[in-house]
């Protein structure tokens, strides 16, 4: 292995001018979801597998959403390993406070723009790492998949979701790793779960002037939303390996993500995303909407948290509409591919990872609902959704080297 990690490291180094210019290339390729057409920047991942002379497969629901399955069969092993990254971004409402163009991928030491932390470095480490091997397949065994899909930050259904439909045993594997954003002291070993509802609240109305004739739905809204509230304090039961692997990592959890994030992952919490009602000062509200996005910890329950929730409209008049329901998720924070991949860290940044739970979603949740072993390690969130998105040079090139290396780790061909 020290021969084949001298070979790709100096592969790495050799081609580091080319691979900052692909990530730049990258995040200049507009590709804000919504509206989620990607087949621009689809073409350069393309262009690149083209010009390396690997095939692939363009498995497709929409036409606007392309993704990508390549495949490289090594020497006859059990082992399956999966690289996924997506290629939408969050849209960017301004460019307010931005100190450089969002989408100009400017290189100067750091890859700014839109999408470099979420996850265009993620995914070119994903790429890349199937380049590498496919170079030397002479020394692994088992097999490497690449998928490279363009609906994920809506979670909608023509991304990964649609190759579990269209190709589910092209792309199970028997591990899974990703890039999404971590930061070099976490690898992600689980979720927590989402609940997206949109509520309303509806009376008869009628003119201001004239309360004692209707409630106001507004008001009926906010009732409701404090007895929301105290769904949160719901008992529920971890599993003893998260709150192990939990407990561990709390320190450097709360580092990374900021003070009070540990106690986050393992809590209930809700947000009132939005909210609207009414016509006129003047007249009492007839319809009030919301939408709160509830994120339930492993060891808790959606269908228990909608159960509760049904017993909230004994008391408060209203309907609801689920519009996501991404459940908890985890895998062993011991696994093999967790453990290799904190090890290849430590040694390539000199900071050994901590298991932690994500307090957002990922691809990786729909791996670990079929019970595939699912290590997410990319790049600090800094600007993820927001502005000033960015990831440094070194930190990119990191990203890249413990996927390449940790992936070489577990498929190595055993003498």
């Amino acid at each position: 292995m020290a021969d084949l990690r001298t070979t790709l490291l100096g592969w790495i180094d050799q081609d580091q001018d080319n691979i900052l210019q692909f990530m730049q290339t990258m995040v200049h390729t507009r590709s804000p979801n919504p509206p989620g057409d990607t087949r621009e920047v689809m073409a350069l991942v393309r262009y690149y597998l083209d010009s390396c002379g690997l095939a692939y497969a363009m498995v497709n629901r929409d036409g606007t959403m392309p993704n990508l399955v390549a495949t490289q069969a090594f020497a006859a092993g059990p082992k399956h390993l999966v690289l996924n990254g997506h290629i939408d971004v969050f849209p960017v409402e301004t460019s307010e406070g931005w100190s450089q163009d969002p989408w100009d991928g400017h290189v100067d030491g750091t890859i700014w723009g839109r999408g470099s932390a979420d996850m265009k470095v993620g995914t070119t480490a994903s790429i890349l790492t199937y380049v590498y091997l496919s170079r030397l397949a002479q020394h692994f065994a088992g097999k490497l998949t690449l998928t490279v899909v363009s609906e994920e930050e809506s979670f909608g259904p023509n991304g990964a979701r649609h190759l579990f439909d269209a190709c589910p045993e092209l792309i199970t594997g028997t591990a899974l790793l990703n890039g999404e954003p971590s930061g070099a002291s976490v690898v992600r070993f689980g979720e927590k779960g989402a609940l997206w509802l949109r509520i309303t609240v509806q009376t008869p109305g009628g003119h201001g002037a004239y309360p004692h004739l209707s409630p106001n739905a507004i008001e009926k809204a906010l009732e409701l939303i404090i007895d929301l509230k105290t769904l949160a304090q719901v008992d529920f039961q971890e599993p003893d390996v998260v709150v192990a692997a939990l407990e561990r990592s709390r320190a450097d959890y709360d580092r990374a993500y900021g003070e009070g994030a540990s106690d986050l992952a393992r809590k209930v919490t809700m947000n009132i995303g939005t909210i609207s009602g009414g016509s006129r000062v003047n007249m009492i509200a007839s319809r009030c909407t919301f939408d709160v996005d509830i994120r339930l910890p492993n060891g808790a329950d959606a269908d228990d948290m909608l159960a509760r929730i049904e017993v909230l409209r004994d008391r408060h008049q209203f309907t609801y509409e689920v519009l996501l329901l991404n459940r908890p998720n985890w895998a062993d924070p011991n696994d093999e591919l967790a453990l290799i991949v904190a090890d290849t860290a430590d040694a390539v940044t000199g900071i050994r990872p901590v298991p932690a739970v994500s307090l957002g979603n990922t691809d990786a949740r729909l791996w670990r609902y079929r019970n595939v072993p699912s290590v997410v390690y990319g790049p600090s969130p800094r600007g993820m959704g927001s502005t000033n998105e960015h990831v440094p040079i070194a930190e990119a090139l990191n990203v890249v080297r413990c996927h390449v290396l940790s992936a070489a780790a577990y498929l190595l061909q055993k003498a």
